[in-house]
């Protein structure tokens, strides 16, 4: 069986739809939290198992012998240690075939904060034995242009990235190396570098959002203090506040925009570019 966890999130839908386009339906199996969330795909022939990460018990029902999973990491930055570990000991357990983790670029040589999380989790797995594959995905383009009504509202990106650039690509360039990797042959203990094929400033994405708008959009960038009191000023919790500051430090740092060629690879085609996502968010 091709086994997705997190299938009924935003990722995890797209690795869903993925599969159905190459594979029986009854070959599939969708891990949700709520079954119900998830209806739709078992409409379609899509085998739904129910398991919770936060749940080490359930998740002895997610995985069988011999399956090829897509492990999509945990959505709740400073609960995932616990919750990965609890999803590679029943991989483990059940003698899977493949276990594919959605990790972070860079891998061990990622030096930010939100990267230490994936980093004990790739530990994990290695220490295992567990035959694996390593995503490591780089930022999704989504990031940004999920949020473009607060920039067009102020006519300005805010950042505290400096002139750092960033190698983003479209969500469902990820979920299509990770379906590649399921079907295909030869990925087994391998770490992939993920990424978009075109690194760019958060100046020229104010330009393109400019061009597309016909409004003048520019970049604000801010002291890393002052954007962290404008993200808790807008709604962001603290703590999270604190691990996106972290990340634009990295941004500056240039740790984002590696290049590797690995993305358009494993998906046969070029990835995404930032303005073709702006053109779709603006379209929604």
């Amino acid at each position: 069986m091709y086994v997705v966890t997190g299938a009924t999130g935003s990722l995890g839908r797209l690795a869903v739809e993925g599969l159905l386009a190459n594979v029986p339906a009854d070959r599939i199996a969708a891990v949700a939290r709520d079954a119900r969330k998830a209806a739709d795909l078992a409409a379609r022939g899509v085998e739904v198992r129910v398991a919770d990460y936060d749940d080490p018990a359930s998740l002895k029902g997610a995985f069988g012998a011999g399956d090829r999973v897509l492990f999509v990491s945990g959505s709740e930055p400073g609960r995932r240690v616990p919750q990965h570990r609890a999803v590679v000991d029943a991989a483990r357990e059940a003698g899977v075939a493949l276990l594919a983790y959605t990790s972070v670029l860079g891998g061990p040589a990622a030096d930010f904060e939100l990267a230490r999380e994936h980093q004990i989790t790739e530990q994990a797995i290695l220490d295992s034995g567990v035959p694996y594959v390593f995503l490591r995905n780089g930022w999704y383009h989504e990031v940004y242009t999920g949020n473009l009504g607060q920039a067009l509202e102020h006519g300005a990106v805010v950042s505290s990235t400096g002139e750092g650039r960033i190698a983003s690509a479209a969500r469902a360039d990820y979920a299509a190396a990770a379906v590649a990797v399921l079907t295909g042959e030869g990925h087994e203990n391998t770490a992939y570098e993920l990424s978009g094929d075109v690194a760019w400033s958060f100046a020229e994405y104010a330009a393109e959002l400019s061009r597309q708008t016909g409004r003048e959009i520019v970049h604000s960038n801010v002291p890393a203090e002052t954007y962290r009191e404008i993200l808790v000023g807008a709604g962001v919790p603290a703590p999270f506040a604190d691990v996106l500051v972290d990340v634009d430090a990295a941004i500056s740092r240039g740790l984002l925009a590696t290049v590797t060629g690995d993305l358009s690879r494993l998906i046969g085609r070029p990835t995404t570019p930032i303005a073709d996502a702006i053109a779709a968010a603006l379209k929604s």
